[in-house]
């Protein structure tokens, strides 16, 4: 079966004009996809199957097509996967799910700028093109959602801004350096309106944000997160180290990159796949899917064997919501992958299919129950 004759059988399945042997055909082409070798039983098979199906699918990147607890027993995963099939398609297609009447649509690009004379710009209502200047630096709006900082001055000081995302935002900025910043929701990144007047070009990042830092060997880019600090020349990685998760997290993709904990004389040196978790004065470094890392960046929520806690956090943080918890749920974990782009109704509906949580929703206040 070639990539053209699956697309028009996965659109036939999903507008139910398939026939019973296209239905078949089609879950057994989901198990056995691009395995040279004949199909061995067991979860990483599966998984494989499964992912590089549906990352094929145009249009189809970050959209729900995974849910469940996580569970060892091949025969069992066979029977969730047919299971979640079905469910992939009846989330993909919301005529057949009728929206909640308080539901909340997904979070947006929002974001304040702080300049260092305590002036604020909401740059979401900002119309595209130069917004501000100062010190010799152009602020320009390029489009929805990004800000460019600009600098051709001589000035010999450096004043400071503040970008800050609140829950439901997100903004990208590039740095008067042309290193680039995506931050998440319920973030914020303190820099330099130039970064010509010291050795070190840094900056300050509360909650989470992806860099691509430009490269310039002679000034190294430092971004401080409370007590941890990550060096660079020039690379891409991201930094989780929101205030009310457990640990600060930092997950490189390209270069290389030191980290280091204030009262922790050892630093940590990461390649790329690999993450370092700082937790207390501790400091760990382990391989990781980037994926996941960078999956709020590229527009979806990924859940390795997650906490429903943790889960619930960025749900929270996206969807500007209260989260309260009526059973002791917290640390059942899931697996799966939502796209940010739908109303809070269909995260919580692929959520609930697990059959292992569900929800009552509330105006901005959503209850976790068993």
């Amino acid at each position: 079966m070639n990539k053209e004759e699956l697309k028009s059988l996965f659109a036939k399945y999903n507008d139910g004009t398939a026939t019973e042997e296209e239905r078949a055909l089609l879950e057994a082409w989901y198990l056995q996809y691009n395995e040279k070798e004949p199909f061995q039983l067991n979860g990483k098979s599966i998984e494989a199957a499964k992912n590089e199906i549906f990352r094929r699918l145009p249009g189809n990147q970050g959209q729900f097509f995974k849910i469940g607890i996580r569970l060892a027993a091949a025969a069992v995963l066979i029977g969730i996967l047919f299971t979640v099939t079905m469910l992939f398609f009846v989330n993909h297609n919301p005529g057949k799910t009728p929206p909640l009447a308080n539901d909340l649509p997904p979070g947006t690009n929002k974001a304040i700028l702080t300049l260092a004379n305590g002036r604020h710009l909401n740059l979401s209502d900002a119309t595209n093109g130069q917004v501000y200047q100062q010190q010799g630096v152009k602020i320009v709006k390029a489009q929805s959602g990004q800000v460019i900082f600009d600098y051709s001055g001589t000035e010999t000081t450096a004043e400071q801004n503040t970008i800050t995302t609140p829950n439901g935002g997100q903004w990208q900025i590039k740095l008067p350096d042309g290193s680039q910043v995506w931050l998440n929701a319920a973030s914020s990144l303190t820099f330099p309106t130039s970064f010509t007047h010291g050795i070190n070009r840094i900056v300050k990042l509360s909650g989470e944000g992806y860099f691509e830092v430009a490269k310039d060997a002679t000034h190294p880019f430092i971004v401080i997160s409370g007590d941890q600090r990550v060096e660079v020349l020039g690379t891409h990685f991201n930094i989780s180290s929101y205030a009310d998760d457990p640990s600060v997290k930092t997950t490189l993709l390209e270069g290389r990159v030191k980290v280091s904990l204030l009262g922790n004389a050892t630093p940590m040196f990461l390649r790329p796949g690999e993450q370092s978790v700082a937790k207390g004065n501790q400091l760990e470094v382990k391989s990781v899917d980037t994926e996941e890392a960078l999956a709020w960046k590229n527009g979806y929520f990924q859940f390795d064997n997650e906490p429903i806690n943790s889960i619930m956090r960025k749900l929270s943080r996206w969807y500007d919501v209260k989260v309260e918890y009526q059973d002791s749920i917290k640390n059942e974990s899931l697996d799966g992958y939502v796209s940010r782009n739908k109303n809070i109704s269909q995260v919580i509906k692929a959520l609930e299919a697990t059959k292992t949580v569900h929800f009552k929703l509330e105006g901005r206040r959503i209850t976790v129950m068993k």
